[in-house]
């Protein structure tokens, strides 16, 4: 009897532990995030993880064994605190609701308590929610303001690549925002993974020769006169880019029966239209600006990523 006594009297701490910690509310398990993300993490590198750049004003998101993808983010406006440090995806929300902060209502006493679902949601229709109080990475309903200091502190992304992040991204992903350039990895050669191994080394198959990508040239480019779209047409890996999500989607309603081409082609068209809006907005160059080399490198590379993840979706359809 004694005995089970002690044991039963043991067992109380770790009750009253486990009680305890059950009630701790939300916004304590997002303030103590930041620690709670470098132990669990540490000597470990997850399959997934983003990190945030303030001085590029932009987003990578890094997966092990593909090379790393970026997007540009609208970070905070000037006087608004913008966290830094370690932090991870708390939660996941589809059609978010909008709940201005207090500090929000101050400034401005016209908001509403909460703004539903809807083109008048800042937030767009996705929303990763962080371990910072009030902090999230979403989609945005002013997509001039991505590339800038527009925010009131979270990181605010066009619909488009919102979109793609959030199926990319489970919960629990880490996020590191650092204010200087991001330090990204590069490719480990295929010796040193080899001498990590104690196994002996197992033939390789035959590699596959996947078909080439068929590449359609845009028949606008003989009379092109934005600079964006001329800047696609001459620049020879852009033009590949450009012209390889072509050819897939020719091949696409090559595929389709007779009856559902012409509303599918339809449908590409208004694509291409929304993808040229989108450009226009992220990728933006004065006319006349195009010959400067600082402006073209960075109209460029905004369009290489553009037309990366234009290209992925096309082979996904």
């Amino acid at each position: 009897m004694q005995r089970t006594a002690t044991f039963l009297w043991h067992l109380v701490p770790t009750a009253t532990l486990a009680i305890a910690l059950a009630l701790v509310s939300p916004g304590v398990l997002r303030a103590q995030d930041a620690g709670t993300t470098s132990e669990t993490t540490a000597g470990v590198t997850p399959p997934r993880r983003i990190v945030i750049s303030l001085t590029e004003r932009r987003l990578h998101l890094l997966e092990e064994g593909r090379p790393p993808r970026s997007f540009p983010v609208a970070i905070g406006r000037p006087g608004v605190a913008i966290p830094l440090g370690d932090s991870r995806v708390l939660r996941k929300r589809r059609n978010p609701i909008w709940h201005p902060t207090a500090n929000q209502r101050r400034e401005n006493p016209a908001l509403p308590v909460a703004v539903p679902p809807g083109p008048s949601n800042p937030l767009g229709k996705f929303a990763l929610d962080l371990g910072w109080t009030a902090i999230a990475i979403h989609g945005t309903n002013e997509p001039d303001s991505v590339g800038r200091r527009a925010s009131g502190g979270c990181f605010r992304m066009l619909p488009a690549d919102i979109a793609v992040l959030f199926e990319m991204v489970p919960v629990g992903t880490p996020v590191r925002v650092v204010s200087g350039s991001a330090v990204l990895p590069s490719p480990q050669p295929a010796v040193a993974v080899a001498a990590a191994t104690s196994s002996p080394p197992i033939p390789a198959p035959p590699p596959k020769v996947a078909p080439p990508l068929p590449i359609l040239p845009d028949p606008r480019c003989a009379t092109a006169g934005a600079p964006l779209r001329r800047m696609i047409c001459t620049v020879p890996d852009l033009a590949a880019l450009d012209g390889r999500a072509r050819g897939l989607h020719q091949r696409h309603l090559a595929a389709l029966p007779a009856e559902r081409r012409d509303a599918a082609a339809y449908a590409l068209l208004q694509e291409e239209r929304r993808f040229d809006d989108r450009i226009t907005a992220r990728c933006w160059v004065r006319r006349g600006m195009e010959e400067d080399p600082a402006v073209a490198a960075a109209a460029e590379a905004c369009l290489r990523d553009a037309l990366s993840v234009r290209l992925e979706e096309a082979k996904r359809r």
